[in-house]
């Protein structure tokens, strides 16, 4: 699989990168800023397509293992939201909503109107949130890792758990990418988007979700535990949970095959024959 093209794209006031494994949009030239007009697909009928959002202080990298392996059958978008990855960082802390408008908003420029949405860690409230707002253009929704769980509800706790899971669920590659991911996030924009994914009422929230909805977490994640996760997926009007066995809980990097076999079951998509190298940006 060639490398995804990145798209600078501003949308609801703030800056964002989306990296992309499919044909380029009429009207975009990768790695260029676009424009609230920025085109949409060509002519024809939409394909399917699965939108990858990342977690807190992190980026599209550590979801580059789970691209390639899906961007082999369907349409693949994973989103770098403001203030992480290589993105400029927003002069104001982003509530949950604001991040959601963004990727909505976003995808909207690509010309993707419709399509299963994965989110990650905090990128589960993301993706929530955006269900939300607009439920017309979300198929599926699948939540990896879902977050904040209530046995887990101070920072101390979070804090914790992923200590835990990083000395003993997670392998050498996920901890790099993780870590370096948080020092280039710095340590004052986690803190205030660690305050926002707190005070988010996940469970509450997901109760007004139409959308079918999958909670997957690896089967070790101490993040992520079984018992939330199952409550989670019982509070969605169609929600099921999906366990990985093995691992923690950047389950997606770890046991990417399996996890985009999850995916591509669950929303009914083609699936790939098997892993490609992750992708570099």
């Amino acid at each position: 699989m060639s490398s995804p093209v990145r798209f600078e794209i501003e949308a609801a006031g703030h800056l964002g990168h989306v990296f992309v494994s499919r044909r380029p949009p009429a009207g975009l030239q990768g790695n260029q800023h676009s424009g609230p007009d920025g085109g949409g697909p060509a002519g024809g009928r939409p394909r399917p397509a699965v939108v990858l959002v990342h977690g807190i202080g992190v980026s599209h990298r550590y979801l580059g293992r789970l691209h390639g392996v899906l961007a082999e059958t369907v349409d693949t978008y994973s989103v770098d939201l403001p203030g992480f990855g290589a993105t400029p960082r927003p002069d104001h802390t982003l509530s949950v909503a604001d991040h959601a408008t963004y990727i909505l908003g976003a995808l909207e420029q690509l010309g993707v109107l419709d399509f299963v949405l994965v989110g990650h860690s905090m990128g589960t409230q993301f993706a929530i949130q955006a269900a939300l707002q607009q439920p017309e253009r979300i198929r599926q929704l699948v939540l990896m890792g879902p977050v904040v769980d209530p046995k887990r509800r101070t920072v101390a706790q979070q804090a914790l758990a992923l200590g835990y899971d990083s000395l003993f669920f997670e392998s050498p590659s996920a901890n790099a990418l993780v870590f370096t991911d948080y020092l280039r996030c710095g340590p004052s924009w986690y803190l205030k988007t660690l305050r926002v994914m707190m005070g988010y009422p996940t469970e509450e929230r997901i109760t007004g979700v139409t959308a079918p909805v999958l909670v997957l977490r690896g089967a070790k994640d101490p993040v992520a535990g079984v018992a939330w996760s199952r409550r989670l997926a019982g509070r969605a009007k169609a929600g099921q949970l999906r366990e990985i066995p093995g691992t923690g809980h950047v389950v997606q990097h770890n046991r990417a095959v399996e996890v985009a076999e999850a995916i591509t079951s669950f929303a009914g998509l083609p699936a790939a024959a098997g892993a490609t190298e992750e992708f570099r940006a």
